[in-house]
């Protein structure tokens, strides 16, 4: 009888992410992942001043769409995208990188098809959705005029975001961040172009801004396409030996599909608390929208931390080292939460360094200051909580972070409308705000703590 004697399991050198130091190694990864987030988020105010310009009804057209854009974001670069970069990590971790090649090419077939089932939802439903929202009249054709342009090529969103996270899974985050940024600053100069039009160049308006971001998106897929499948990036890929694996769909799904629950969250946690500040009239839900300004920004933060423990954490596991990538997720949430509760602290003790940036209307200005010394304490629980919902996905253990989301959501749901109907002042919501935020971050530390993670 012959004995065949099976290859050493750790078939390449050990990861620098599986042995340097986690905090040094943490903030190397988070930089451009930083850049790149906060470079996409000035695009995005500068495409709603281009917009703002063509006219109030466009204006107001944006604001029923953008909840679906940033939906489409979510999804596709930090759920899925989790998803993947866990998937890739944990297999390069154990030392196998031909299985992280392949997973790579199924990632690839997942983000190609969570686009286009965002096309055929938003075009087929995008109308009613926004109806649903308030939108009427001229308002609901802009609306349409941009969703249908910028929606009919989700799959290039959706593509970037997934070969993106691809490189994040392999440790890359220099050249996944500088293609983001690309994009966007490619996005930013095509739509303003296209939307205002210059010189011998029409104004196409709506169309034309969405048109430039669907322009910048599909140059950006087609180059990440190129460079993972031309060898350069760390996994080397052999697309003629491709075999669909339900089990490598299934260990990106099993992270990613749970994550998807996030964003879903967040964006109705958004629509509900809007809808119930909106009837306190619009000087109460123009200081609310200044205060969500400064939470859409800070977002970056915890997100370049959060995408960078994930790496960190899936390469650990993979190694079979449970209490390295438990710090890594414990450094990256504290860090994070440090970081967006200082800038909380500091709009909790002069508010007026971030109100007067937009508003001198004196009622506007009160409602803001009555939201930030409520919900400015309670920034950093909320970093703290979303960065460690990304660690989770690491360790392919996202349930618990989702569930503390779920909490939050209920909060918002239940608590909002009682105090609604209840005639409560508007502070008590912005006092709601709060402590959902510090509940989301003590539950997800509390079930991280409580959660398995092969220990």
């Amino acid at each position: 009888m012959t004995i065949q004697m099976k290859p050493p399991t750790m078939a390449v050198p050990a990861s620098p992410l599986v042995t340097a130091p986690i905090l040094p190694t943490l903030i190397r990864l988070a930089a451009p992942n930083a850049v790149a987030s906060i470079g996409a988020t000035l695009v995005a105010i500068a495409e709603t001043s281009y917009i703002g310009r063509l006219g109030t009804e466009q204006l107001a057209a944006i604001a029923l769409v953008f909840p679906f854009v940033m939906l489409t974001q979510m999804m596709s670069a930090g759920a899925m995208g989790g998803g993947v970069s866990s998937a890739i990590s944990r297999s390069l971790g154990a030392g196998n990188p031909d299985r992280a090649a392949m997973l790579a090419l199924h990632a690839a077939i997942i983000g190609l098809g969570g686009g286009l089932l965002f096309t055929a939802i938003m075009l087929i439903f995008g109308k009613h959705l926004y109806a649903l929202l308030g939108g009427r009249g001229r308002v609901l054709d802009e609306a349409l005029l941009y969703s249908q342009i910028l929606f009919s090529g989700a799959a290039s969103i959706w593509l970037v975001n997934t070969l993106a996270s691809v490189l994040r899974g392999t440790g890359d985050m220099m050249r996944s961040s500088g293609v983001v940024l690309t994009v966007a600053l490619i996005q930013a100069i095509a739509g303003g172009v296209l939307g205002l039009g210059v010189g011998p160049i029409p104004r196409f308006g709506m169309q034309g801004v969405a048109a430039g971001q669907l322009i910048a998106f599909t140059l950006g897929a087609l180059f990440l396409a190129w460079y993972i499948l031309s060898g350069r990036s760390r996994l080397t890929l052999r697309v003629s030996a491709f075999t669909f694996q339900r089990d490598m769909f299934f260990d990106i799904l099993k992270v990613g599909a749970i994550s998807c629950l996030a964003p879903l969250q967040s964006v109705l946690a958004i629509l509900i608390f809007t809808r119930i500040v909106a009837s306190f009239g619009p000087e109460a839900l123009a200081g609310y929208g200044i205060g969500a300004r400064l939470e859409f920004l800070l977002v970056p933060i915890s997100f370049a931390l959060g995408v960078a423990s994930i790496p960190v954490v899936g390469m650990a596991i993979g190694a079979g080292l449970v209490t390295r990538a438990r710090r890594a997720a414990w450094t990256a949430g504290g860090l994070a939460g440090l970081l967006v509760g200082l800038v909380g602290l500091t709009v909790w003790i002069a508010p007026d360094l971030w109100i007067g940036l937009f508003t001198q209307n004196e009622s506007v200005r009160t409602a803001a200051r009555s939201y930030f010394a409520w919900a400015g304490p309670a920034y950093g629980f909320f970093g703290f909580g979303v960065c460690l919902y990304f660690a989770s996905q690491g360790a392919a253990k996202v349930g618990g972070p989702v569930i503390a989301g779920t909490a939050r959501l209920l909060m918002v749901l239940v608590g909002g409308w009682w105090l609604a109907s209840s005639g409560a002042e508007l502070w008590t919501l912005f006092a709601l705000v709060a402590a959902s935020m510090v509940v989301f971050g003590l539950l997800s530390a509390a079930v991280v703590r409580a959660t398995s993670w092969g220990d």
